[in-house]
């Protein structure tokens, strides 16, 4: 099984197909990340005031996957997730107010205000979802790859699933397909350490989970999810290996989640210490933007205008969603059934 390399970075990063990034793309995927964790924060915010119900699950350290591997992915493909989902959501460029107007329940959320945190949906974007169901995501996933091949499409489904749902039977239902057919999925299992409460040591018997293919033949790379670098490289080959028709492929992303599973998670299960040496040392934003400083790409006036360009993004965002209209009772009649 292939792992993918722990190297430094070069200079100038490059993917698996030779491209090289520019400044300004740079720029564009630290932005991103900076939107996502901003994001994030204020919907822990509103959570707290009692304007998001429900579930809520931050994505804040994950924040290097879900945009390394969205610069990398080609018009067409797809993304579908787990209930981790609004860091995707934002990396696939949905808009921001109809992000956090769903997470209030409002009409002018993504799915109306009917899908709240965990099942969000956009076509437009690629995005297929947010899924509530542990592991509920990655057969159909693996149907979307299958939909590519049927119709001759040259698209490639990113299944994203956490170290918890690895452990799921229909995950390897799905990779036996995957691999019979040699269908292009790329299987990004998010292992941020911990199912909910329970450490993946303590719940995996093979806690290599790049392997997670192994009975199958399918392809396998550990990747520093952390760097945002890493991820696009090792992302570039694994798409680029499924979408040539070498089959599906297992990236393990090594990351970190800094919250508790869900708002409603205390996380005592861990120390204080443990995540701020986390912080401290493998931080996706910090260290990206020290990588960008040490090329010379940017200076102090140049990140604090990005941060305040994300600042009001937000801002706005959390006070369209606070003020927009709730959904007309008739919506409870809507979208029960699709049109043949």
């Amino acid at each position: 099984m292939a792992r993918a390399s722990k190297a430094a970075p070069k200079p100038d990063p490059k993917t698996a197909e030779g491209m090289t990034a520019s400044p300004d793309e740079q720029f564009a995927w630290y932005r991103s990340m900076l939107l996502i964790r901003r994001f994030e924060e204020r919907a822990g915010q509103l959570y707290g005031m009692g304007l998001i119900g429900g579930f809520c699950h931050l994505y804040i350290g994950q924040e290097a996957i879900a945009v390394g591997m969205q610069s990398i992915a080609h018009s067409g493909d797809q993304v579908i997730t787990g209930y981790r989902d609004h860091g995707h959501m934002l990396a696939a460029g949905m808009d921001p107010r109809a992000v956090m107007a769903e997470l209030t329940g409002r009409a002018p959320g993504s799915a109306r205000g009917k899908g709240g945190s965990m099942h969000m949906f956009d076509v437009q974007a690629g995005f297929y979802g947010g899924h509530g169901i542990v592991g509920a995501q990655v057969p159909i996933g693996t149907g979307l790859a299958l939909a590519n091949k049927y119709r001759g499409k040259p698209n490639v489904c990113f299944t994203y699933l956490g170290d918890g749902a690895a452990n799921q039977g229909q995950v390897f239902e799905a990779m036996n397909m995957a691999a019979l057919w040699k269908l292009p999925v790329v299987y990004v299992i998010e292992n941020n350490q911990y199912a909910m409460g329970t450490s993946v040591e303590r719940a995996t018997a093979e806690t290599h989970l790049y392997r997670r293919g192994a009975a199958f033949n399918i392809e396998g790379a550990e990747v520093d999810g952390m760097d945002i670098e890493a991820v696009r490289d090792a992302g570039a080959r694994a798409a680029e290996h499924a979408r040539s028709g070498g089959g599906p492929f297992v990236l393990e992303m090594k990351t970190y989640r800094y919250r508790g599973h869900s708002m409603s998670d205390p996380a005592k299960y861990r120390t204080r210490e443990e995540v701020d040496e986390v912080r401290k040392t493998r931080d996706p934003i910090d260290h990206f933007r020290e990588r960008l400083e040490a090329r010379g790409l940017g200076d102090e006036t140049r990140f604090k205008d990005i941060d305040a360009e994300v600042k009001k993004i937000v801002a706005d965002a959390a006070e369209f969603a606070r003020t927009a209209p709730e959904p007309d009772p008739r919506e409870l009649y809507t979208d029960v059934y699709a049109e043949a």
